[in-house]
């Protein structure tokens, strides 16, 4: 991978008032052309899939790519499923573990997720 180019997106979710629904924010988008080049996108958990769907729909601004593959270290079954049916059939995931279900608020327990997310303290809302 030493020749190849890089992208990040920075995404998180937004629980309002702590209620189980929440909306993926995509905080930060930069990419190069993905103009039929092979696509890796990384995310250590895919839980519910609405973070990468919202990161499919951002990188519709940088073509099409000819192939995309998703890695993650653990998914939820459902999650799996949500990706495979708003990718493309070009989509290869890449999961070294599934689990089940997710709990009410659409996590995967224990996660791994959080952990990265709030490392430096909780999120400032501005």
């Amino acid at each position: 991978f030493d020749a190849a180019e890089n992208a990040f997106i920075s995404a998180y979710r937004k629980h309002e008032n702590n209620e189980d629904d929440f909306e993926v924010v995509v905080d930060y988008f930069a990419a190069p052309s993905l103009e039929g080049k092979v696509l890796v996108l990384t995310d250590p958990m895919l839980a519910t899939g609405r973070t990468l769907e919202n990161v499919l729909k951002g990188l519709k601004d940088h073509g099409t790519p000819k192939q995309i593959h998703i890695v993650s270290v653990i998914g939820s079954q459902q999650g799996i499923e949500f990706v495979q049916s708003v990718f493309p059939s070009q989509t290869h995931l890449w999961i070294a573990a599934v689990d089940p279900e997710l709990n009410a608020r659409g996590y995967i327990i224990p996660g791994i997720g959080d952990a990265g997310d709030l490392a430096y303290g909780p999120k400032i809302e501005v």
